[in-house]
């Protein structure tokens, strides 16, 4: 099990070594430059010689690459060319969003999926479950960001339960968080939907299983087999994508932010790019994926720890 967890650790820290090349690249080769959108058009040759070698865009990419991989593994994530401020304290300022949209996404999908996958397995072929079957179907077929306009139309705008204007934490922590419900809600539906679907399926067929088929011959009613015996077996597959789905969760923040006009990572991503600040862009892009590789490797470790049966694959 050590030797495997050693290789898997291993693995995860070149992917994120590949992952900072990748982004450094990516962002070295795209048309533009942050001179253009800080001095503007008019600018003379001049002066764009100065900003270049002020900021280091003069350096052979290499030197480049090298130095900016140097200080970010030391928690320097560079001085961001709009804001005029350091990387890190910009981020600070905007992670508090994100996490907690990230969060509360995740706790609606736990408590979404997990009784509606038992509840429609529960009482296959009923009410329920062609209801959950109908619902999950439905979610997974809409892209994040029509469910959260279409969100933000019914419970904002129609029925006016959440105030259709973002509510900073400075204004009260209960408003805020009461704000975050939908963004959150819209981010966790169609992970909740898989989530309710996979449980369902893997329930199914554990209750179909000789060792169920055991517990009936010993006196055990369903409920009593599906509580007692099946759930455990059931939700190895779940938990494990339960802890990927916080990846998904936070690339999906992306696209949610910006339909709700949230001040988090996301949103500050999108402005960065068209703006061509590249120290804010790819320290966000490197801390999504080191979230995103991270919860992957959880998931690896929770998989071979519920199921002995791959210990030392």
């Amino acid at each position: 099990m050590a030797k495997s967890v050693l290789k898997r650790a291993l693995l995860l820290v070149v992917t994120l070594l590949l992952i900072t090349v990748l982004a450094f690249i990516a962002f070295q080769i795209i048309p533009g430059d942050p001179t253009d959108s800080i001095l503007g058009l008019e600018a003379n040759e001049a002066q764009i010689t100065s900003l270049r070698a002020q900021l280091g865009l003069d350096l052979p990419p290499w030197q480049r690459y090298w130095s900016w991989l140097s200080a970010f593994v030391t928690g320097d994530f560079g001085h961001s060319y709009s804001y005029s401020m350091p990387v890190t304290e910009l981020l600070a300022s905007r992670v508090g969003v994100t996490f907690t949209l990230a969060t509360m996404a995740f706790v609606l999908i736990v408590v979404i999926s997990i009784p509606l996958g038992i509840l429609s397995a529960r009482y296959e072929g009923g009410i329920v479950d062609r209801a959950a079957t109908t619902l999950t179907q439905l979610s997974m077929s809409i892209p994040n960001f029509i469910l959260g306009i279409g969100l933000y139309y019914v419970f904002s705008l129609l029925l006016r339960w959440f105030r259709p204007e973002y509510v900073p934490p400075s204004q009260g922590l209960g408003a805020h968080l009461w704000y975050m419900i939908v963004p959150a809600l819209a981010a966790a539906l169609p992970k909740s939907a898989m989530a309710t679907k996979l449980l369902r399926g893997s329930i199914l067929g554990e209750m179909g299983q000789d060792y169920i088929r055991t517990a009936y011959s010993k006196g055990n009613s369903k409920s009593s087999a599906l509580w007692h015996h099946v759930l455990r077996n059931a939700m190895i597959p779940v938990v494990t994508f339960l802890a990927m789905a916080l990846a998904d969760i936070a690339a999906a923040s992306i696209v949610v932010e910006r339909v709700f006009g949230l001040p988090g990572l996301g949103q500050m991503l999108i402005t960065s790019i068209n703006n061509r600040d590249y120290p804010v862009v790819q320290a966000i892009v490197v801390l999504v994926a080191v979230i995103v590789v991270s919860c992957n490797f959880l998931a690896d470790l929770l998989y071979r720890a519920m199921d002995p049966r791959i210990e030392g694959r």
